[in-house]
């Protein structure tokens, strides 16, 4: 496929300004939203009946969105097409009590969420986004760390000239999980009567309970019903004199998701016949386990709830051959090949940067362990798709045997029946504060989701 300068710049540059967002899943579960309605998406509530080139959506917890184009063919009868990522991302989740006092500092106490290595996470500039809920239920949202005259927050790290101790530990070893905590606060609290001379200073945790009561309203039992997440502060960049790389922060998966997002609003103007749809899900760096993960029901009832507004005697019966009858692109990144990292590169089998997305047969790691296989005919249709859509893609797989492995969300739709194969776009540094991408990958997973949805 030629490269298409123009479009290929205009939508990277639009993904940057999202990606720039959506820091948080609630922060990109709103943002998807804001973009469906703006295009005429309506909330699934709107309708007591749906017909064909309806635009819905259906949202749950602010964190788990479907949206579809109703097709010509009735989705009992015809299934779906969808496209599914995710929008969590590896970070640091502030623990229920998250303040804490140690020699004279106060901590955020932080929890990992996902798979990180725990030493790119230090000295880093870090900012604090998240939802704190009031007992009667009135939210406060909080954002620190991104705007001009922010502070920013900083996990800190022994120095050289006095590391040699540490330098001697392993990879794990060396900084604890438990002390991946935050500075939060570091003015001293007015000295004592019973001070004695020479002892260490005590933070004043007081202050900044006052300082939260006074800018957010809140108290600090209010911390107990909180979703605080500590993030990398500052936004993506363009990476190289020939900015043909994109970083930032949650690439993975918001690469997917937002293409996959972009691709149905743009294909909403033609009516489908086979419904299409997109998911953009929770929890799946932890299992997706919860309620708004791909383990929970929320994606069958959702599409009950689309066949209850098609059919005048819906049956559940009717809802599991629909999903029988369905398809997914399941839409997560992979790894690239690094040069710096060659004994982990399946021989022949990587994934390069600048040849699109890559359709990965199985995940899993050795053996296939915890794998969704697809069969070959699903392949082929995927293959004649791209081709036929002048996709530019590659296929591979995540690395070497006995090297490690990964998985997506495919094994949990492939339960159902559909067929299902996962095709992402490949990054460099996967899972650390800031990943690589290119532009052009970027560009050609839209098209791949763009020519999955319109076929």
């Amino acid at each position: 496929m030629k490269m298409r300068y123009k479009p290929l710049e205009g939508y990277c540059k639009e993904y940057m300004r999202y990606l720039g967002i959506a820091k948080t899943e609630r922060r990109s579960y709103a943002e998807s939203v804001r973009l469906l309605e703006a295009r005429g998406f309506k909330d699934i509530s709107k309708f007591k009946s749906l017909k064909a080139g309806d635009k819905v959506y259906r949202g749950y917890e602010d964190r788990t969105v479907m949206a579809a184009v109703i097709g010509k063919k009735p989705i009992a009868e015809a299934g779906l097409k969808v496209v599914g990522g995710h929008t969590d991302a590896p970070r640091l989740d502030l623990k229920p009590k998250p303040l804490y006092e140690k020699g004279g500092y106060v901590y955020f106490d932080c929890h990992i969420y996902g798979g990180i290595k725990k030493y790119q996470w230090l000295v880093l500039p870090l900012a604090l986004y998240g939802t704190i809920v009031r007992k009667d239920g009135t939210k406060v949202q909080v954002e620190v760390g991104d705007k001009p005259g922010d502070p920013v927050f900083m996990i800190s790290d022994i120095l050289p000239h006095l590391g040699y101790d540490q330098a001697k530990k392993t990879r794990d070893e060396f900084y604890p999980a438990e002390d991946l905590d935050v500075i939060a606060w570091t003015t001293y609290a007015k000295p004592k009567k019973d001070d004695k001379p020479g002892d260490a200073p005590k933070a004043d945790k007081p202050a900044l309970v006052e300082y939260l009561k006074k800018t957010y309203k809140i108290d600090e039992d209010d911390l107990l019903s909180a979703e605080l997440e500590i993030v990398p502060a500052g936004m993506p960049r363009e990476v190289g004199f020939d900015r043909s790389l994109i970083a930032g922060y949650g690439h993975d998966d918001r690469v997917c998701s937002f293409a996959g997002l972009q691709a149905l609003i743009d294909a909403a103007d033609n009516v489908p016949d086979q419904t299409a749809s997109i998911l953009m899900c929770d929890k799946e760096e932890i299992g997706s386990m919860g309620s708004t993960g791909m383990q929970s029901s929320f994606f069958e009832n959702t599409v009950a709830e689309l066949i209850e507004r098609q059919e005048r005697n819906a049956k559940d019966i009717m809802v599991r051959r629909a999903l029988e009858r369905s398809s997914m692109l399941s839409a997560d990144v992979t790894a690239v090949d690094d040069p710096h990292f060659p004994d982990v590169a399946s021989t022949g089998n990587g994934a390069f940067f600048h040849k699109g997305p890559a359709a990965s047969k199985y995940t899993g790691g050795t053996s296939k362990s915890g794998a969704s296989d697809c069969g070959p005919e699903f392949v082929a249709r995927i293959r004649k798709i791209m081709d036929d859509g002048g996709v530019t893609w590659q296929m591979a797989e995540l690395g070497k045997m006995e090297k490690g492995g990964g998985g997506t969300i495919s094994q949990y739709m492939a339960r159902f029946g559909m067929k299902v194969l996962d095709m992402g776009t490949p990054l460099m540094n996967m899972h650390a504060p800031w990943e690589l991408a290119s532009k052009f990958d970027c560009w050609q997973t839209y098209c791949a989701y763009s020519a999955y949805l319109r076929s």
